[in-house]
């Protein structure tokens, strides 16, 4: 009597278990497909989802006893910059912010990116990965119309910018600057299928909702984002070899200041033609001459994770507006590596040039070991995703704006997860 009861509890045990596995897989499968979709949606859907995310993948890593840290380059300068900014908390004017918004966020974002590189199963999952990918856009963009023709997106409400007699859509992300980082971040990703691997229906599907997404990117009138796809776009032209994509990008480079609108042409007049001030505005600059100062006074370990905007204030006393030009005193950096020098030093900055490096160092290596062409355009893609947030946040603190910072730590994941479900 008493080995049957064992036995029967014995089997209920392993039955417990083996739903618990199957829960946490489907909590973890489903919520990276579901992230980029939710993105578009507002912030409170997608946070929800990265806590299933992030609650599914460490039950699944408990009950299977595995290893939390894959054997990756990125390891060791991810290791290194999430300490750095937990050393940043001595020269923190708030510790709660720095505990809550720095080194607690950045811990989320890590286990994001490693949730991601160890969740992607094969090339169905990356499938419907991308599809999520265009029904975001799809919905962006589709939001972005109608604001510009009724006045407000049909999901929060928002009223269309208007900025040097250009109305600027910004769908359900309240600022211009903030969608373009979106889009510029998932449409190279549907660009790559559109143009160099899907053939036939698919490939009419994507190469219009590619269209839709840089229709969507010209309706922001953001700098950096156009710069980005700009940017993109030539990757797209040298890594493929493409001789009529680097003479059609050659051909519009010295076109392009002609098809300007002519309120954009007035403004470039305005500001001399110089590029510094056309590409960031004069309170910008004002902003970056600050950052500097900042950066001068707390070089190694910065100000503190999380804490740029209660610092900045104090220096608009000591650092002249650069042409008269003031800003506001609670503001971000709009450059995501003076931003990061400034709260966790130059030091931080370094350890996380050199993680952006290994990113694309096994980027580089996963391309060359990969033998499905599908993959190889997917591996193009992504790196190209990558590429376009961080050249946003040459003039945004994309990194740390909370709508959209989690898609680069979730690209970054997706982009590694091509070795160990291909190259192992």
């Amino acid at each position: 009597m008493g080995d049957i009861l064992f036995n029967k509890i014995q089997n209920n045990g392993v039955k417990l278990m083996d739903l618990a596995k199957k829960t946490a897989f489907f909590m973890v499968y489903y919520s990276i497909i579901a992230i980029p979709f939710f993105m578009a949606i507002n912030q409170a859907p997608t946070n929800v989802f990265m806590g299933i995310l992030l609650s599914g993948f460490l039950l699944k890593k408990l009950l299977d006893r595995e290893s939390f840290f894959p054997r990756l380059s990125i390891n060791l300068p991810l290791a290194i910059f999430f300490l750095l900014t937990c050393v940043s908390i001595l020269h923190s004017v708030s510790i709660k912010d720095t505990l809550r918004g720095g080194i607690l966020r950045l811990l989320e974002y890590i286990l994001v990116l490693y949730a991601v590189y160890y969740s992607v199963q094969d090339k169905k999952h990356l499938s419907r990965i991308i599809l999520s990918f265009c029904a975001g856009i799809i919905l962006t963009c589709a939001n972005e119309f109608w604001q510009v023709y009724s006045g407000k997106d049909f999901i929060r409400g928002t009223d269309v910018i208007l900025n040097i007699g250009l109305l600027r859509a910004t769908s359900s992300f309240g600022d211009a600057n903030t969608l373009g980082i979106y889009l510029s971040a998932l449409v190279p990703a549907v660009l790559g299928g559109a143009f160099f691997y899907h053939k036939g229906l698919k490939r009419v599907s994507l190469v219009i909702v590619s269209i839709l997404g840089v229709l969507g990117i010209a309706l922001t009138y953001s700098r950096p984002t156009l710069l980005a796809i700009y940017v993109v776009l030539w990757f797209f032209a040298i890594a493929r070899k493409n001789k009529k994509l680097i003479i059609f990008l050659a051909v519009f480079t010295v076109l392009a200041p002609l098809m300007l609108p002519l309120s954009v042409k007035k403004w470039a007049k305005e500001v001399d033609y110089n590029p510094l001030r056309f590409m960031c505005n004069d309170d910008r600059v004002t902003i970056y001459k600050r950052s500097i100062e900042m950066i001068k006074d707390h070089p190694v370990i910065g100000f503190g994770a999380n804490t740029y905007m209660k610092d900045y204030k104090g220096y608009k006393y000591t650092v002249p507006a650069y042409r008269g030009v003031e800003t506001i005193d609670y503001i971000y950096a709009h450059n995501n590596f003076l931003h990061m020098a400034v709260e966790v030093g130059l030091a931080g900055l370094a350890v996380f040039l050199w993680f952006i490096f290994a990113v694309f160092k096994e980027a580089k290596s996963t391309f060359s070991c990969l033998k499905d062409d599908y993959l190889k355009v997917i591996c193009l893609s992504l790196t190209a995703c990558v590429i376009a947030f961080l050249v946003n946040g040459l003039t945004e603190s994309s990194l740390y704006y909370a709508r959209v910072a989690l898609i680069f730590w979730y690209l970054c994941g997706l982009l590694l997860s091509l070795r160990r479900i291909s190259c192992a």
